[in-house]
This record gives structure tokens, C-alpha cells and sequence, in this order.
């Protein structure tokens, strides 16, 4: 047995690179030459610039496994490498056309911007498919079991079987003193306004129950409106229109907008609409405190009225069972149609600008298409509806009396009964589905009822548009570029797509009409550079005495020989009027 010194020592794993025996078929193994190593080390250190993270962090290289997959910062490879497929059901749904083939004949030029269009538009047609993962929220409908109707569901079976934050969104508020009132939700629908008849003015937070401010003006309201925030909101009082903040503080008393009965708000104007007993229809700019236009429509008092969303037009209802489109450019209305054989009682657009519904006291609700301002359809209602609202979702709310009826889908198909039906407290005063919830407001004879409605409300907002968990500083900057990006009122029309369709002039037509207008070309001669002298008569004022000289002779001279052609063509017809005075009856008959 030998002795542990002189046992040989064998080397150990540790530090040795293991040598793998090559194989004839595996050429991953063979030596690349100097310049494929330079050219790999360049293109790494590129990759490593290129994929620096923000903010400075280096870049992880990441390393291959046997497959040529990259592995992870913690070493593992990614199981689904590269990006997630797309369904073919998403991509028809944001498909923009079919694909053009493009005949042999075309040119180069033109062959290569079709073919540019047709990538981004692909491109643009997966992003979106691929982006709608982003709005999760689905929206649905209330729906009943067997041979039950949705009609017959009460409001507090849908708010104990909801969670408890949907079912807090039903809630009554008993204001019997001060009724009835109107309602308005500010654009994001996070704030509510309502307004008594008898002078009680109350702005809630409604979703956290939070009052902002509460005050009596002690005299008639006639109608609430938010204007571009919750920070500011106008009321139609008996004699003047006021604009009041958030906390209660008058701001403004408008004395030119006398006896105002409806408001409406423009919001990418700024625009506040009012329409007056009167007879008046008034536009006021909030960012500026003018009134923009004063239009007599001709038509009575104005007790009834709308706003058409996509194109900002004014819809009012007559006595006479007319609707009028105005524009707050025009002295006549756009449109005007007739619509019932009585007098319009209410008036909702729907968010699209598509259609219109409309109520009269003959008793029927009206579904017209504004874009051929036909009726689609006519539905008979035993005793009228007194006040209309139209949700995001296409959902109608018709009040009659104390009881509210909610139809679904009025526009497309023939409706038969209503979704929901409610009975308040009293007579329904206004009506309003709050946005981005599935909410209708209803303000009343005795207070305010907040219904839950299944369906009603956009699922998905703009948080770039409209925020309701915007914060104070995010509405600050909201606002600013809102001023920045208002729509001037000269652009509002029945149609906006035509303003990119206005053929303009070309520098040689407009120069001509200067050249017209003007009597000589501006731009014929060279400047008048006076010639230099010296002994200090060319400093800068001395210079500019002499251009002063003589920089309108020339447009004196032409000037003056138009305004000589001018008298004598003026001679030349007075002349002629003076001949055609003196001669008798039968000259007409000479040759």
C-alpha cells in the first residue's frame, strides 16, 4: 500500500474548458476567419448602444442557447419568442379596405407610394388589432331568464346583486322644497349639477358622495350647465345668466343674456349656446368672456333645445312642430325641418351625429337620419314623452310623467317594449345618462334619482380626452392645451368634412387679384436703393428720407392713369344714359 505523499494528484474539473470532439456534420464549430470576428464584434457593441435602456442603465447582454434563442437577464430563454399572433377575427374587425392589385402599366414612382401606403396601413391594421388588448372592459346588457322581462326587474334587485361599489351608484335624494330640478354630469362623468326651479343650486362629487357647494340664489332657475371643467359652472336664472366656480363664488353676471331658458355647452369651442324666451339664440366664448353671435331666429320663445356633438350645430324645437339647425355663422338656419304635427316638446342626438330623436305633443317619438333628414321610424307613446336623452351605447331614455322608460337599440330596430322602466317620485323635470357609466340621472318634482343601467355607458374612455381620475395638476395642464387647440366658431357647419375639401388659390391667381385690386404690380420693379455719398449724407436717416421720396411715383403715375380710365368709362355710360333718355318710343324699331 503506498503512502499518501507519494500519491500522484489528479487535476481537477475546476477552470478547464470542456473539449467537445467535432462531428462531420456540425459546422457551428468551425473557425471563422479575422474578418467575420471583427465584423461579430462590431455588430455587438452596435447592438449594445443601440438597446441601452433609458435613463442611462447599460445595456444586459443576453446570451444564445442551442437553439439560437436569446436567454433572459436571469439566464432562462424565452419560451415564445417573438411577437404574440393576432387572430384573424381582430384584424377584420380594424381591416381598412381590401388590398389593390397594381396593374403592370403603373409607374415607378406611383408603384412605390402605393406600395408604402399599402405597408402602413397594414402596419397601422395589426397595431390596432394589437393595441385592443389595452381596453379590457366589455360592454354588456341587462338580460332576464326565461319568459322574464327586463322591463320587471327593480332597481334594488340590480343594485343587491351587483357589488357593492355598482350598487351604491343607486341612491335617491329626497329635495322636495326646492323641485323640481335639472341635471347636467360633467364630460368625464365624474361631477354632478343639479338645479332647482326655486332657486337651490347643488354641485356633488356624486361617486364619492362628496358636496362641493350648496346655495339658494333666490330667485327662478331655469337651466344648469357645466362649462369645460368642474371648476366652473353657468346658471340661467330669472333675469341674467351667471357663472359661478366650484365652491359657490359668482364669477360673472352677463347681463347681455337676458331671460335664458336652455344652455348648451361647445366643448372644443367654448362655446356657450343659450337660447332665451325671447326668441333669442346666443353664443358666448368662455376663454374670453365675448359674445360671438346674437341670431334672432323668429320662432318665439326657445324652451327646447340640443346639441349635435359631431358637428356642433344647434338644434331647437318650435311651437309649430319644427326643428332648426344654426350655426353660429349664419342669420337663417341651416336646416328646418318638420317633425310632428304639434309642438316639439324634447330633442336628443345621438354621440355620432347620425341620428336624431325627437318628441311632440302629438304624441309620438320620431327617429330621424340627419344626414338625409328623412324619418326612419315612428313609434306612438299613449301620453307623450316630456323629456329624451341618448347614452353612449345608443340606449334612449323617454320619461312620461313620473315614469321613466329606458328602449334599447331605437334607431336600427323596430322596438316593441322598453328595457328598463322606473317610477320616481314626481313628474320628471331632466334626464341625463351620466358618461362612461352605466348610470341614468334623474332629476324630478321631489329630488334626484341616480338609476343603474345596465349597457349604457362607454366601457373605454380617452384619458386624453376626458379623465375621471384625472388629478388637479392634470387638469391644469387638460386645460391649457385644450386653449391651445380650440376650434374657431367660423368653422362650424352642417358638414365639417368639407373644410378639407376647399380648392385654395395658387400664388399666381392671388397675385393677379393683388395686381387688380391695386392697379400696378408690387412687385414689377427692384426696391429704390439710393445711391451712396459721402461727407456723412448717407447716414441711416438722410438714406431713409430718400427712399421716402420717391418710393411711391411710380404707383402715383399708374394710380393716376387708372383713376382717369376710370371717369371716362363713368362719363362714357352717363353719356350714353343721357342718349337713351332723350330718344322717343319708335327709335327701338331703327336699324
Amino acid at each position: 500500500m503506498a503512502a499518501h505523499g507519494d500519491a500522484e494528484v489528479k487535476p481537477t474539473h475546476v477552470g478547464k474548458k470542456k473539449i467537445v470532439a467535432k462531428r462531420y456534420w456540425d459546422d457551428s464549430t468551425e473557425k471563422k476567419g479575422r474578418e467575420g470576428r471583427e465584423k461579430e464584434q462590431k455588430k455587438e457593441e452596435h447592438d449594445e448602444q443601440k438597446n441601452t435602456l433609458e435613463g442611462g442603465m447599460p445595456y444586459v447582454k443576453r446570451k444564445k442557447g442551442e437553439d439560437g434563442r436569446k436567454k433572459g437577464i436571469s439566464g432562462k430563454m424565452d419560451p415564445f419568442p417573438g411577437p404574440a399572433p393576432i387572430s384573424k377575427e381582430k384584424l377584420k374587425k380594424f381591416k381598412r379596405g381590401g388590398n389593390k392589385k397594381m396593374s403592370s402599366g403603373t409607374r415607378g414612382r406611383l408603384k412605390d407610394s402605393l406600395s408604402r401606403a399599402e405597408v402602413a396601413s397594414n402596419l397601422a391594421q395589426n397595431q390596432a388589432a394589437r393595441y385592443d388588448l389595452l381596453l379590457p372592459e366589455d360592454a354588456g346588457f341587462l338580460e332576464g331568464d326565461e319568459d322574464e322581462d327586463t322591463c320587471t326587474i327593480m332597481q334594488e334587485d340590480i343594485a343587491d346583486a351587483v357589488d357593492i361599489t355598482s350598487g351604491s351608484k343607486y341612491f335617491n335624494l329626497s329635495l322636495s322644497q326646492f323641485g323640481p330640478y335639472r341635471v347636467d354630469y360633467t364630460r368625464n362623468g365624474r361631477h354632478l349639477l343639479l338645479g332647482g326651479r326655486r332657486g337651490h343650486v347643488v354641485c356633488i362629487d356624486w361617486q364619492s358622495k362628496q358636496l362641493k357647494c350648496e346655495m339658494n340664489v333666490m330667485e327662478t332657475v331655469n337651466d344648469v350647465k357645466w362649462l369645460h371643467s368642474e371648476a366652473m359652472y353657468a346658471v340661467a336664472q330669472k333675469k341674467w345668466l351667471y357663472i359661478y366656480d366650484s365652491s359657490g363664488i359668482e364669477l360673472h353676471c352677463i347681463r347681455k343674456f337676458n331671460d335664458v331658458l336652455r344652455l348648451q355647452f361647445l366643448p372644443y369651442h367654448f362655446l356657450l349656446a343659450t337660447a332665451s324666451a325671447t326668441g333669442f339664440l346666443q353664443y358666448l366664448d368662455v376663454s374670453v368672456g365675448k359674445e360671438v353671435a346674437a341670431i334672432c331666429t323668429k320662432a318665439g320663445r326657445l324652451d327646447v333645445m340640443a346639441l349635435n356633438p359631431q358637428n356642433a350645430t344647434v338644434h331647437l324645437g318650435h311651437p309649430t312642430g319644427t326643428v332648426t339647425l344654426w350655426s353660429p355663422n349664419q342669420k337663417e338656419p341651416l336646416v328646418k325641418m318638420l317633425c310632428h304635427k304639434g309642438g316639439v316638446r324634447s330633442i336628443a342626438v345621438d354621440k355620432t351625429g347620425t341620428y336624431m330623436v325627437t318628441s311632440g305633443l302629438d304624441r309620438k317619438l320620431k327617429v330621424f337620419d340627419i344626414r338625409t333628414f328623412q324619418p326612419l321610424k315612428s313609434y306612438f307613446l299613449p301620453a307623450g314623452a316630456s323629456c329624451l336623452s341618448l347614452s353612449q351605447r345608443g340606449l334612449l331614455c323617454a320619461s312620461t310623467g313620473n315614469i321613466v322608460q329606458v328602449y334599447q337599440d331605437v334607431c336600427n330596430t323596430p322596438v316593441k317594449k322598453p328595457y328598463m322602466t322606473h317610477r320616481v317620485r314626481g313628474s320628471v323635470y331632466g334626464a341625463q345618462f351620466c358618461p362612461f357609466e352605466d348610470v341614468l340621472g334623474v332629476g324630478h318634482a321631489e329630488g334626484f334619482t341616480s338609476m343603474i343601467v345596465p349597457g349604457a355607458g362607454e366601457p373605454n374612455f380617452d384619458g386624453l380626452d376626458a379623465n375621471p381620475y384625472r388629478s388637479v395638476k392634470q387638469r391644469q395642464e387638460w386645460e391649457v392645451k385644450a386653449l391651445l387647440e380650440k376650434v374657431q366658431p367660423e368653422l362650424i357647419g352642417l358638414d365639417p368634412g368639407q373644410l378639407g375639401l376647399v380648392d385654395r388659390a395658387s400664388w399666381e391667381q392671388r397675385h393677379q387679384d393683388k395686381v387688380q385690386a391695386l392697379g400696378f404690380d408690387p412687385l414689377a420693379k427692384v426696391k429704390y436703393t439710393p445711391k451712396f455719398k459721402t461727407k456723412g449724407r448717407s447716414s441711416s436717416g438722410k438714406v431713409q428720407k430718400r427712399k421716402k421720396q420717391v418710393a411711391h411715383e411710380d404707383q402715383r403715375d399708374q394710380i393716376r392713369e387708372t383713376v382717369e380710365r376710370l371717369q371716362k368709362e363713368k362719363q362714357k355710360k352717363e353719356v350714353s344714359n343721357t342718349d337713351q333718355g332723350q330718344r322717343s318710343a319708335l327709335d327701338r324699331f331703327r336699324k
